[in-house]
């Protein structure tokens, strides 16, 4: 279903493209080059080197305050929300760089969506939540409108579940419910990636697992990079899984080898529960 397409972004305009030194990773989505954050004086992202690729499922690994969802807020720009955040080096996506001041934030928005570790609907009924995207993008037939809700629902596995309930609020929803729902809102505009923090954290067993067969179902049209405390969780659902700790990536793998055979021993450790 291409309701949308004609909304999609084909090329960005972008005054100034990576400098000369950068060598892109082939066939890149994203790809960060000597990333770096601050909070104030704390230096919570240190010379991130990583690329994400189409069609995967990269989990991120790590100690709580290793800066995973730092990272993946930087990823769509929403870390630049508070205050005392800098940044330096590139985030490219697609190979624009997406922190150059002509980089429209509406248009990478658009492009990456974003779901957050606690379910977030809009005060609005179950209808409403999954059109709001396509009413900004100027899609007012009913008609058009209708076959998104459906198909972005259904896509979402929530479909049968809410069909006859499309006029309730979204918060009688269960909260298992309300994440599928948020990634039926995320799906109705059609993104190219899909950025989630720790979205299964605050389910239960059953609702988790349903979020899990989402992701392998999802990961056949889109990239989607996760942020997870469950190690279980990355090797399962996993086609890359990179390990943070302090603020650098210790290491990035195919999730097989992280899971199996790390090279690095910190990397052992944590993966086998001797911290974090």
């Amino acid at each position: 279903m291409a309701l949308l397409k004609e909304k999609k972004i084909v090329d960005f305009k972008i005054n100034q493209e990576p400098t000369q030194h950068i060598r892109l990773a082939k066939d890149a989505v994203y790809q960060t080059i000597d990333f770096n954050l601050w909070y104030g004086g704390t230096h919570a992202l240190k010379d991130i080197n990583v690329s994400f690729h189409q069609n995967e499922v990269t989990a991120i690994i790590g100690p709580s305050g290793c800066g995973k969802s730092s990272f993946i807020k930087a990823l769509n720009r929403i870390v630049e929300l508070v205050p005392i955040a800098n940044l330096s080096g590139d985030i490219l996506y697609r190979g624009k760089n997406v922190l150059h001041k002509s980089f429209k934030v509406e248009d990478l928005r658009t492009q990456v969506g974003m779901v957050f570790q606690k379910p977030n609907p809009f005060p609005k009924s179950i209808y409403e939540n999954i059109a709001y995207g396509p009413k900004i993008h100027g899609i007012r037939n009913k008609k058009i409108l209708n076959e998104i809700v459906e198909h972005s629902l259904r896509k979402a596995y929530i479909w049968d579940e809410v069909k006859d309930r499309l006029n309730d609020n979204a918060y009688s929803l269960s909260g298992g419910q309300q994440q599928r729902l948020c990634i039926a809102r995320c799906l109705a505009i059609e993104p190219d990636v899909i950025l989630m923090d720790e979205p299964t954290s605050a389910l239960d067993p059953k609702s988790t697992l349903k979020v899990e067969e989402l992701v392998q179902d999802l990961k056949k049209e889109y990239s989607i990079i996760m942020v997870t405390h469950n190690m279980q969780q990355a090797a399962r659902i996993s086609d890359q899984t990179a390990f943070f700790f302090e603020g650098e990536v210790i290491e990035y793998d195919a999730a097989d080898v992280i899971f199996t055979n790390p090279k690095d021993k910190r990397t052992e450790d944590y993966i086998s529960g001797r911290f974090g």
